[in-house]
């Protein structure tokens, strides 16, 4: 083993020096003035708006009164009732007419379009209104020997909503089937088909659940769309959440409250529809996506950990802080 020799003849220690510590990086957060003026804004609107509702001739004692009437949780459970029925019915057809317009038969794929074009193109409040009154240019409904009877007795308030609202719901889910089948890769349905599988079979085993992935997000829209449609049923006499809330607006004498009440309601049941398609989304999500969407309960707890994170952070440097300033001293 050598020793190196400096210039005035005494040995340099061997290896390399010591490396320095570094020093601790101070981050400094980059301050968003806009967001602090945003926020005053938006929370300055938000008081102006209450207080202003406080000042106003609003009897709020008669919502609570009335929020759990037997009429109005009738009215619920009729609104719930239609929701799903009329988008059960938008669903088959929808799915149907999907099916029926991607086809390579000429006359199904134009029944389709012209299906689609027509229920689209009109509002939904004019349909309601048409199946209502076509007693007026129908007077007997006949279908032979299996049922005949006057259209007013057959077209009830229910049937007229369910068929105003579905067969309008049809059209929209036709369009948004239509775009899930096409976003799947058609080398799908070619290696479906190599390995002997029918064009049905492709269909509902290979094609369906993957076009799930982009079907699932906007149907959810649409029930919750639906749930706030069936407000226009009360135009043809059904009882559904709405026309309890004015029923009742008309006997009592508090009209705007229990408006404010129905728009209670529908927010609740809008809610726990929203919840439901987050937990859907997420589960089609599974094969598709690297990392699933946080819950809203492991949000809560993520940010309850990055808190207590901070906290602790903060206080150990404080006290770590402490000793330093006392020898200053």
């Amino acid at each position: 083993m050598t020793t190196d020799i400096d210039t005035a003849g005494r040995p340099e220690p061997a290896g390399p020096p010591p490396a320095a510590v570094p020093e601790a990086i101070k981050a400094i957060p980059v301050r968003h003035y806009g967001r602090y003026v945003a926020g005053t804004v938006a929370v300055a609107l938000l008081a102006l708006l209450v207080y202003a509702f406080s000042q106003g001739k609003v009897n709020w004692g008669a919502i609570p009164d009335f929020f759990f009437n037997d009429r109005i949780l009738s009215g619920v459970g009729h609104t719930l009732l239609l929701t799903v029925l009329a988008m059960v019915m938008g669903v088959v057809l929808g799915v149907i007419l999907s099916v029926m317009r991607l086809s390579k038969n000429p006359v199904t794929s134009s029944i389709a379009w012209f299906y689609i074009w027509f229920f689209r193109g009109t509002p939904v409040y004019v349909q309601l209104l048409v199946w209502f009154n076509l007693g007026l240019v129908f007077q007997y409904i006949n279908l032979g020997p299996i049922y005949k009877d006057y259209w007013s007795s057959f077209m009830t308030p229910f049937l007229t909503a369910l068929l105003g609202l579905g067969l309008n719901e049809a059209a929209y889910m036709a369009e948004i089937c239509r775009a899930g089948l096409l976003s799947v890769d058609e080398g799908q349905s070619e290696a479906a088909h190599a390995l002997g599988m029918s064009q049905g079979r492709t269909l509902r085993r290979v094609v369906i659940p993957q076009a799930m992935r982009v079907i699932v997000p906007p149907t959810g829209n649409e029930v919750i769309n639906m749930l706030k449609t069936t407000s226009l049923v009360s135009a043809v006499q059904y009882p559904d959440l709405l026309r309890a809330a004015l029923d009742i607006g008309q006997t009592s004498g508090a009209a705007a409250e229990m408006l404010f009440l129905a728009a209670a309601w529908y927010l609740i049941l809008t809610t726990v529809f929203s919840i439901g398609q987050f937990y859907l989304e997420r589960y089609y999500a599974r094969g598709s996506s690297r990392s699933l969407p946080l819950t809203p309960w492991q949000k809560v707890r993520k940010n309850v950990s990055a808190l207590s994170t901070f906290r602790t952070s903060s206080t150990s440097s404080t006290s770590s802080a402490s000793p330093s300033s006392k020898v200053a001293s």
